[in-house]
């Protein structure tokens, strides 16, 4: 029994070894076949990254082909920039020049110059270029000057004679010729009659140089003129410019530009008078002595006579004219006879005073004369005492034709009846004729609507001629306001404003819906109250005081 067990014992244990081996085949079976799987996973990744690699190594060559591009063209372009910088400051530096820009109504070159004529003007170039050119230092010989002065060549004759400054007109005009001949780049430009036609060149020009980037410097001859400070003040705006304009002083430079800080330059000890023209001689006088020198005559008290003094009469005679104030009926036609060069025709008004001259164009002073001499009849006396005593009174003033608009506000103005009634209670003064067009009707305007059209600059400003007289001609070029719609009061306030400019033809305009002034308006109890004045001084009634007159009020 014993060794049968036994031998059961090892088929049993037999048994169990194959089964063991069994397990242990299987396992290996089962651990090479995950490896297989294993091993072809990581296959397909191998091959994966290797191919990214290849792509990567890839990307880097290309980065660092185009890297090396850019460098080749970051250093032509910068090479081109360098070239580029080079020309440009070449081209800047090259025809540098400094523009002065003067303001020849205001800024007026001394009278010892002037009366040397043409080599006084060429004098006068010379100096005012070696005085700008010598403030340029090492770089004086390299800088090109230009000059323009810009006038009303009539006007300031006039004035000139009337300050005594200027003995013959044609000195005047001499002078501005040998200026213009002297250089090249100098000129003097006659503008002529016009309200602020030197202002508006100035300024074009001046924003014109300031954009060419040759021009170093603009020196301005506007120190005379308060009216130049909201340009320059919006020119200053930009840093850059603060350094490239100079104003040059003559008369000294008035509060509003002093207070905006620009560059002065005084050249008055060689070129310029420090002194405004004023009027120390009566306009007479000053016409009669044209072409003689002239010394002031001393004004003497004169005869008063005890009649009413008769209104203003214009008189076109064919020869210079004396006002009937300045001498008596018999030496006036003495001395209308004595001369034989015709004139504009002047306006003369009778007064109840007269005095006496020994003779045309002499020095001598003014003499009074009896009445009973005043009035001695001669056969061309009686002739000019029958013209005046014969004289039609002036014609009344034109109706001023106004838009429909502008008509409408005015119809909403205090009628002329409630003003009289308001002046009924006060003594009757006679009314002042300033020539044939007469008086502009007055105008009652709001001090608000007034105020608002004030505080509009520059573009922003309403085109007087658009709103008061129809469509503007300009159109889209014109560089004010048409597409504001003014209320009935703004309506009167620009038509009060427009009224502050003289019209180019004074008494003598013609122009039924003229919108321009044709005498001042500013007067009141005998005084001009605009503190700057472009009416002329017989535009205002006879005895008014006159504060301060715009550089330009010689201009007719």
């Amino acid at each position: 029994m014993e060794p049968r067990h036994n031998l059961m014992t090892f088929v049993q244990r037999y048994q169990d070894l194959v089964t063991y081996q069994d397990s242990q085949i299987n396992l290996i079976k089962d651990l090479l076949l995950y490896a297989e799987s294993i091993e072809s996973t990581l296959r397909a990744e191998n091959t994966e990254l290797s191919k990214r690699v290849h792509e990567r190594n890839l990307d880097y060559e290309d980065a660092t082909r185009s890297r090396r591009e850019l460098q080749q063209r970051i250093r032509a372009l910068e090479t081109q920039l360098e070239t580029s910088i080079l020309a440009n400051d070449q081209i800047k530096n090259t025809n540098s020049y400094v523009v002065v820009l003067i303001d020849g109504d205001g800024l007026i070159f001394k009278p010892e110059l002037i009366q040397q004529g043409l080599a006084g003007g060429k004098k006068a170039a010379y100096a005012l270029r070696s005085a700008i050119l010598g403030q340029c230092g090492p770089h004086g010989s390299e800088i090109g000057v230009l000059a323009q002065v810009y006038l009303n060549l009539a006007g300031l004759s006039k004035a000139m004679r009337r300050d005594g400054c200027l003995e013959n007109e044609h000195s005047l005009k001499e002078f501005t010729l040998g200026f213009t001949q002297a250089k090249a780049t100098f000129d003097f430009v006659d503008v002529g009659h016009g309200k602020e036609r030197a202002d508006n060149k100035i300024k074009e020009m001046t924003k014109w140089h300031l954009r060419n980037h040759n021009c170093k410097q603009v020196i301005l001859g506007i120190s005379h003129d308060a009216g130049y400070a909201p340009f320059l003040d919006e020119l200053f705006q930009e840093d850059s410019v603060q350094n490239q304009i100079t104003i040059l002083e003559g008369v000294p430079v008035v509060r509003e530009l002093r207070a905006i800080g620009a560059n002065i330059l005084n050249l008055n000890n060689i070129l310029f008078r420090s002194e405004k023209l004023v009027d120390r001689v009566p306009e007479s006088a000053s016409s009669e002595s044209f072409g003689t020198p002239f010394t002031p005559i001393p004004v003497t008290p004169t005869i008063e006579y005890n009649k009413p003094a008769t209104p203003a009469i214009e008189v076109k005679p064919v020869v210079p004219a004396i006002p009937v104030s300045a001498v008596p009926v018999t030496a006036a036609l003495a001395a209308l006879a004595a001369l034989a060069a015709p004139t504009p025709p002047v306006k003369t008004t009778t007064s109840n005073s007269v005095a006496s001259i020994s003779s045309i164009g002499s020095s001598g002073p003014l003499t009074p004369v009896s009445a009973s001499t005043a009035s001695t009849p001669t056969p061309a006396a009686t002739t000019y005492a029958r013209a005046i005593k014969s004289a039609t009174p002036p014609p009344p003033p034109p109706v001023i034709k106004l838009p429909a608009h502008t008509k409408a506000a005015l119809q909403q103005q205090p009628s002329a009846r409630a003003s009289q009634k308001m002046t009924a209670n006060k003594p009757k003064l006679v009314p002042w004729n300033p020539g044939p067009r007469g008086l502009d009707p007055p105008l009652q305007v709001s001090q608000s609507a007034l105020d608002n059209l004030k505080k509009r600059k520059d573009s922003n400003k309403l085109c007087n001629n658009h709103y008061l007289r129809g469509p503007c001609s300009k159109g889209d070029s014109c560089n004010f306001e048409h597409n504001y719609k003014p209320t009935k009061e703004e309506l009167v306030a620009i038509a009060f404003l427009t009224r502050l400019n003289p019209c180019s033809g004074g008494q003598e305009c013609d122009v039924d819906d003229c919108i321009y002034g044709h005498h001042c308006p500013s007067v009141i109890n005998g005084a001009c109250t605009h503190p700057y004045c472009k009416f002329d001084k017989e535009d205002h009634p006879p005895g008014t005081k006159i504060k301060a007159h715009h550089k330009g009020s010689h201009d007719r």
